[in-house]
């Protein structure tokens, strides 16, 4: 099947639905405020709504507009944004709103093409912002348009793939072109906006990745994955390869209730957060013998009080197993270690209370959560 077949008969399907069984009360929907948008926009990249709807309603009562987040300091943003994961989206949050105030006045560009070149806001996302708010005809593809589209169309390969990717986005664009064509001028702000809503929702809750209700979907009779009866086929999955293991020693030197910890780099991993001094293991050396851990801690001027449990967490490209270990950063005649007597931007002291205002990521603050109430 040819996609200017399927193309006018999607969109205006994918808008009747949406409009009688699409999701209609999300507290980002209903505005054409870009501000919201754009922070419902990034929360949502790699995110399911269950676990946006509180994180996002905080982060409004604190930063209600965007002058409010872009005076706003690193750790508070990222204090909010805690748990969410994914942190290099906080960073560009923060980044682009200061870039809207400081080069465009507080306002958010109206074009998609404008709203793609500003900090952590790419192609899909600028063209949301951009039909939401503005009214600009412009083609999303997001993960689960792209899971709808793989489906609909049949198309073999990841999505992720560059030559997939690609041609998603031909039929994205299609389907946008088709939809403008035959919608008048005046009914197009809002056919586009139903449109861009419906297919997310689509995704979201019939066109999902497992179990989809393929019998409640309006694009079932076009469905060509359907026809075929491979519906669980597509979209096909990444290629699989095996994820490395890495191992650290988390020190958490104490001094009185109070625990050191210092700023990760802004890139990589958690980037930006605080927590404790960290220390790579050779996977040989896992689990660490009790003696191994007493040398490499008298290496650093510690002295081991008490091993917690390890916690592992997994990221998407690796499996981190973690010790936490709690010292005294005083031993005998070694006076405290130069790093652990000079408080900065970049590492001091925290006490618990403290703790709950700045950028911790989740596992990292059920380590501290668990070493201040313990006894």
């Amino acid at each position: 099947m040819r996609a200017h077949s399927v193309a006018l008969p999607l969109a205006q399907q994918v808008i009747d639905w949406q409009s009688r069984l699409g999701r209609h009360d999300l507290p980002w929907q209903n505005t054409r405020d870009p501000y919201r948008v754009w922070l419902s926009e990034i929360m949502l990249q790699q995110t399911q709504v269950s676990a946006v709807l509180g994180y996002y309603q905080r982060f409004l009562h604190t930063f209600p507009t965007v002058q409010d987040l872009a005076r706003a300091d690193s750790d508070a943003v990222m204090a909010h944004w805690a748990g969410l994961g994914y942190y290099s989206r906080a960073r560009n949050l923060h980044a682009c709103a200061k870039l809207v105030v400081s080069e465009h006045g507080g306002e958010f560009p109206r074009q998609a093409e404008r709203l793609g070149q500003l900090p952590g806001i790419g192609r899909s996302t600028a063209a949301a912002i951009a039909a939401f708010c503005f009214g600009e005809p412009a083609p999303i593809l997001d993960g689960n348009v792209k899971r709808v589209f793989a489906r609909v169309y049949a198309i073999e390969g990841w999505p992720g793939e560059g030559r997939v990717e690609k041609q998603m986005w031909q039929l994205a664009q299609t389907n946008m072109d088709a939809l403008v064509e035959h919608t008048p001028s005046e009914a197009l702000p809002d056919a586009l906006a139903s449109y861009t809503q419906g297919l997310m929702d689509l995704g979201a809750t019939l066109c999902t990745r497992r179990k989809p209700m393929c019998e409640a979907c309006p694009l079932a009779a076009v469905c060509q994955a359907r026809a075929q009866s491979r519906v669980h086929d597509l979209p096909s999955p990444k290629p699989a390869k095996a994820v490395p293991t890495r191992h650290v020693v988390l020190w958490l030197p104490m001094q009185g209730h109070a625990v050191w910890l210092t700023r990760r780099p802004a890139q990589g991993i958690w980037g930006g957060l605080w927590s404790p001094l960290e220390q790579a293991l050779d996977s040989a050396d896992w689990p660490l013998p009790a003696a191994r851990l007493e040398s490499l801690a008298q290496a650093s001027g510690f002295t081991v009080q008490r091993v917690l449990q390890p916690v592992a967490h997994a990221f998407s490209h690796y499996k981190l197993w973690m010790l936490p270990v709690v010292v005294d950063a005083r031993t005998g005649e070694v006076n405290e270690p130069p790093e652990l007597s000079t408080t900065s931007d970049q590492a001091r002291w925290f006490s618990a209370a403290q703790l709950d205002d700045v950028g911790l990521a989740a596992p990292i603050k059920l380590v501290l959560h668990d070493l201040m109430n313990t006894p």
